[in-house]
């Protein structure tokens, strides 16, 4: 078995981004992923880093879905990619009403359906060919318009296409039409909740789960007292489990259900939207900051960076623990000496 990748994501609203992922890439870091929610995007950051890096494969984790039209995607994909020397990769998401509906003003209808018809949009753009869509979301040119079909004026060849799932509908999307998998709250012990309907996906598409490059999102903190931060971890998912969402569509809240967390999500949850935020960050469960995260001792990184290599997973994208730059780079060097060395035994 081959050793892990490591990936780092990163944010502008750090100090020293982009020396951060110029650094990242000098310690071998395979990719950097850069989100995007209510605050800065994930494209216009990747532009900055590409002219200061050679190597380093740059990630949008991710575009919603909805905020643009599928060839407003293509274009942005064909600029990053002439820029970059083609390195880039591009994340694609739903993300969820709240955001869709009350940041954008577009209905969080059919997410989906919407994932499905924008891929294979950026697909038949990049194919070079005219575009010409009669989907049920999307009809290019519209009909009974002025609009011609047009073909992409510019170089896009061999983009790949990530997507961050979470439900079995949208991960059996992923194994069909993707090249990447953008894995969150993944726990290693319930793997096959995720990847048995990937597998199913790429199956009937004619493919296989080794077609596909899975990814997981981790923080990482080397560190000796691991109940501490353990603890602190798993408080931070109270905002997910409690906020990320409304009252009846949260996807990280279903997918820790489906892992085994039914009753102690519904608690949390029903904390939060009470008011006492304290108590919901309490009554998260140790189990889910550790199982989803890096965190101990060298030893213990090492174990668990084994862990998600035999549970299927290629590359984790890490936030390494720190509040400086020094501090973040320091923990990144050391995570990779760990996972060079696990790839060696």
């Amino acid at each position: 078995m081959t050793g892990i990748a490591i990936d780092i994501t990163a944010t502008p609203l750090m100090d020293g981004f982009v020396d951060y992922v110029v650094e990242a890439e000098r310690l071998g870091a395979r990719a950097v992923w850069v989100p995007e929610a209510w605050g800065t995007d994930a494209l216009t950051p990747l532009g900055a880093v590409a002219s200061r890096t050679e190597r380093i494969l740059l990630g949008s984790g991710i575009v919603q879905l909805g905020a643009r039209t599928p060839a407003m995607l293509a274009m942005s994909a064909a600029s990053l990619q002439l820029l970059s020397g083609g390195r880039l990769l591009l994340g694609l998401g739903t993300s969820g009403p709240q955001v869709m509906e009350g940041w954008h003003g577009v209905p969080f209808e059919r997410p989906l359906l919407r994932t499905r018809e924008t891929i294979e949009i950026l697909r038949q753009i990049e194919s070079g060919a005219r575009l010409e869509y009669d989907g049920e979301l999307h009809h290019l040119p519209l009909p009974d318009g002025q609009g011609r079909a047009l073909r992409l004026g510019a170089p896009l060849d061999g983009l790949p296409i990530y997507v961050a799932s979470l439900g079995p509908n949208n991960l059996r999307l992923t194994g069909e039409l993707t090249d990447g998998w953008l894995g969150t709250a993944f726990l290693c012990g319930a793997a096959d909740i995720f990847l048995d309907p990937i597998r199913e996906g790429a199956a009937a598409a004619g493919r296989t789960l080794g077609d596909i490059d899975l990814t997981a999102s981790v923080t990482c903190e080397i560190t000796d007292d691991v109940e501490e931060a353990g603890r602190r971890h798993a408080s931070g998912y109270a905002f997910t489990i409690g906020a990320m969402g409304s009252a009846s569509t949260n996807f990280y809240n279903a997918a820790f259900v489906r892992q085994g967390f039914g009753d102690e999500v519904a608690e949390v949850q029903r904390l939060w939207r009470g008011g006492d935020r304290d108590a919901a960050a309490a009554a998260v469960p140790i189990e889910i900051g550790l199982g989803t995260n890096l965190i101990g001792p060298p030893d213990e990184i090492a174990r668990r960076l084994g862990e998600y290599r035999a549970a299927g997973i290629d590359a984790l994208r890490v936030v390494p623990g720190g509040e400086t730059l020094d501090e973040r780079l320091d923990c990144l060097a050391q995570l990779t000496e760990i996972a060079a060395a696990t790839q060696s035994q």
